[in-house]
């Protein structure tokens, strides 16, 4: 292995970049755990951070996500680096065509650990324990019907447990004769029991309940370990799990489905804390089956979170809310300790307990996917929050690894769990702070001469980066009054503009330089606006908007009224619209959830010819996206489906212009068209989370696809060929070589 300076470190040399993209996973991380100094921690939380994607990957894709992170991190000479790191005998040439000019860096943390990749879908239940002394986590999608064994040292998956015809909501885990197993309720209201050595289930599944069973946990009552269930049917179910049989009769109230339950110890008794529908929380105790009390905790809706803890001795239970609020309360009393935790706006659907370096603290999981840690004692936030899920939080575990203290979190739409060391006091910053939700739009434009990218997220706000610089020219510069999902720049009254579209039917025209509206919206629409573009008519500049209502409206940008009436044709939502110039006229090209691609003149309104029709009648089962250009004098549309497809057609002809592209395995969600290096491309970014390109003239793929760590929902050209692109919360922009 050899070495590099790193300016200002002093301690030990940086591993080569060639080191950091060829050797083994393992290798890697052991060197870099062995030597110190904060340059060698910010390549190890660079490593860390895609090496759930890069682990498994070829060198050329390794290199690049991990260009891509360094640059995530803040460290562009890093970047650069890796990025020149040769990895074969010179036949990855055509690999090496774009190098990361910046990224933000809002979800990049060096608390992350590793991400455990498996489910498919939403993970709904998360719990932890030991098995032959190592510590496992057990995570449960009741979408994708699997439960499954993670190695917390190692992220590595150790099983999948058998669950039949179930679909597992909750898990919990504890020692029933020495052994851990896995307690699962299910959505047929049975309770499910595995021995997490074996992977096999213990007897038949418990049942009882006649409703979904929402919420388990474990406690060790009379030196016998049981289960304790809580089910939409109102009623919470205690069961010894040495005889698999039901002790007593149900514990109900009057309250609705049961929410939550988490167990305690009470004055030396064991406990159950049950949170019902209507907001009550209440304790009974699990050997006399008799309320011990109740309080009301929020009478907010939505799904509620619970866990329990000792607090200065005492059992104190933690609640989570729809309305962002965390509040802890005593047990034996039922009254509040101290004031609400403070730091959360979002609604928290999973907490947990648990101790840092000696202090008590609870780990939450929100809805706008970040995780945050209070001090239980203090009520204050322990550091940033922890961001890396691109949609909620579900669920939330606790564990020791290595002696150290880690959350283990589930996503929402990314199907992941995250594992995070909470342990770690000294941060390594990242690079660019962007947005705080998801990237939906990007356009590209340009502010006294300097290019610029404009971005829009579901976190509200619309940025306008420098391109050059790589940095936000104001923080934000525009303020819709909601989140926006379509973006357009133009001059307007002679002066660099950003039209945006979002939930309300209107379209806001803001000034670039100043972030100031310019002249009143454009109204007309009676639905969401999804989509938007400009075009030149007659010397005049016009925008483009497609609704929700089907409805395509056209408006002169000087008068700002519509210069025709709406465009009609399709039935469904109109989520992609561009413009060509076809056959001497100005067309619409637009693209809809009916499943149809439709032309209409702008001149005069109407449409022109039959809709584009491909398999089956249908345009890539859904047209999701939409983009025109023109190729050696002829005019064609590039329309990405629902179906992860790309094809690309001739307008003139209304046939498909070469095969079908096939290569995304997920939803296509942004097509972009420009010239990249002289020639003309097309560039489609997916759900899968990678960026292809392909060469309009003769189709051909143009190198190795681009990974991303999250998927990649926005992205366009600009007229240098930089390539900015929306993946997650982040905004990266990538230069052709």
């Amino acid at each position: 292995m050899r070495g590099e300076g790193f300016p200002g470190d002093g301690q030990a040399p940086l591993p080569d970049a060639v080191f950091l993209v060829t050797a083994g996973p393992e290798q890697v991380r052991d060197e870099l755990a062995r030597i110190p100094g904060p340059a060698v921690r910010l390549a190890h939380a660079v490593y860390r951070a895609s090496a759930h994607l890069h682990g498994q990957a070829g060198p050329q894709s390794r290199r690049q996500l991990l260009a891509l992170d360094a640059a995530r991190f803040g460290d562009l000479g890093l970047s650069a680096r890796i990025a020149a790191a040769p990895v074969g005998d010179g036949a990855d040439m055509a690999d090496t065509a774009w190098s990361v000019a910046w990224a933000t860096g809002s979800t990049v943390d060096h608390r992350f650990r590793h991400a455990l990749v498996g489910h498919s879908e939403r993970v709904c239940s998360v719990a932890t324990g030991l098995v032959e002394g190592r510590p496992v986590a057990v995570t449960c999608s009741s979408d994708d019907r699997t439960v499954r064994v993670w190695d917390l040292a190692t992220g590595q998956p150790v099983g999948e447990l058998p669950v039949g015809d179930s679909e597992v909501r909750a898990v919990a885990t504890g020692v029933l004769r020495g052994r851990t197993v896995a307690v699962g309720g299910s959505r047929d209201g049975s309770v499910q029991v595995w021995d997490l050595a074996t992977g096999h289930r213990l007897g038949d599944p418990l049942t009882g309940h006649t409703e979904v069973v929402a919420t388990v946990a474990t406690a060790v009552l009379d030196a016998r370990l049981h289960a304790i269930s809580g089910s939409r049917d109102g009623t919470v179910r205690i069961w010894d799990l040495t005889t698999c049989r039901l002790v007593g009769e149900a514990l109900t109230g009057d309250n609705g489905p049961v929410q939550r339950l988490a167990t305690a110890v009470m004055e030396g008794r064991p406990v159950v804390v049950v949170w019902s529908w209507d907001g009550t929380v209440r304790v009974w105790d699990l050997a006399t089956r008799q309320p011990l009390g109740s309080f009301l905790a929020d009478c907010a809706a939505g799904v509620p979170a619970l866990a329990t803890a000792q607090l200065d001795g005492r059992p104190v239970a933690v609640t989570g809310s729809q309305d962002g609020s965390v509040r802890v309360w005593d047990l034996a009393t039922g009254q509040p300790v101290g004031e609400p935790l403070a730091g959360s706006t979002e609604a928290v659907y999973a907490l947990a307990t648990g101790s840092v370096q000696g202090r008590p603290v609870v780990v939450g999981g929100c809805m706008d996917g970040t995780v945050r840690v209070w001090d239980l004692a203090a009520g204050q936030p322990v550091g940033e929050p922890l961001a890396g899920h691109v949609d909620g939080v579900w669920a939330v575990a606790t564990a020791v690894v290595d002696g150290r203290t880690v959350a283990v979190t589930g996503g929402n739409e990314d199907g992941e769990a995250r594992v995070w060391d909470l342990s770690r006091a000294r941060p390594v910053t990242g690079g660019p702070r962007g947005h705080t939700g998801e990237v939906r739009a990007v356009a590209a434009g340009q502010v006294d001469g300097r290019p610029v990218a404009v971005t829009s997220s579901r976190d509200g706000t619309v940025r306008v980066w420098d391109l050059a610089a790589g940095r936000p020219r104001a923080e934000p510069v525009i303020s819709p009054p909601q989140p926006v999902d379509a973006l357009a720049t133009a001059v307007v009254d002679g002066r660099p503009a950003v039209l945006t579209g979002s939930w309300e039917a209107v379209v806001r025209v803001w000034d670039l330089a100043t972030g100031r509206p310019l002249g009143e919206p454009l109204v007309g629409h009676t639905g969401q606006v999804q989509s938007l573009a400009v075009a030149t008519l007659g010397g005049t500049a016009v925008a483009l908007a497609g609704c929700r209502d089907a409805t395509v409206l056209v408006w002169d940008l000087a008068t700002r009224r519509p210069i025709s009436a709406p465009l009609t044709g399709h039935y469904g939502s109109v989520g992609s619209v561009a413009t060509a110039e076809l056959e001497g006229r100005t067309v619409a090209v637009t693209g809809s959830l009916d499943t149809t691609v439709r032309l209409s003149d702008l001149a005069c309104g109407t449409p022109v010819g039959s809709p584009l029709t491909g398999r089956i009648g249908l345009v890539n089962a859904m047209a999701r996206t939409v983009a025109t250009a023109q190729v050696e004098g002829r005019a064609v549309a590039v329309v990405g489906g629902w179906d992860a497809t790309v094809q690309v057609w001739d307008l003139a002809s209304r046939e498909p212009v070469g095969k079908l592209h096939t290569l995304h395995t997920d939803w296509v969600q942004a097509v972009a068209t420009g010239v990249v290096n002289g020639r003309p491309v097309a560039v489609s970014g997916s759900r899968d989370r990678t960026v292809r390109m392909w060469d309009l003239t003769d189709g051909w793929p143009l190198g190795s696809p681009l990974a991303f760590p999250g998927p990649v929902r926005a992205l366009t050209l600009c007229q240098d060929g930089r390539l900015v692109v929306g993946f997650g919360w982040e905004v990266a922009v990538l230069t052709p070589q």
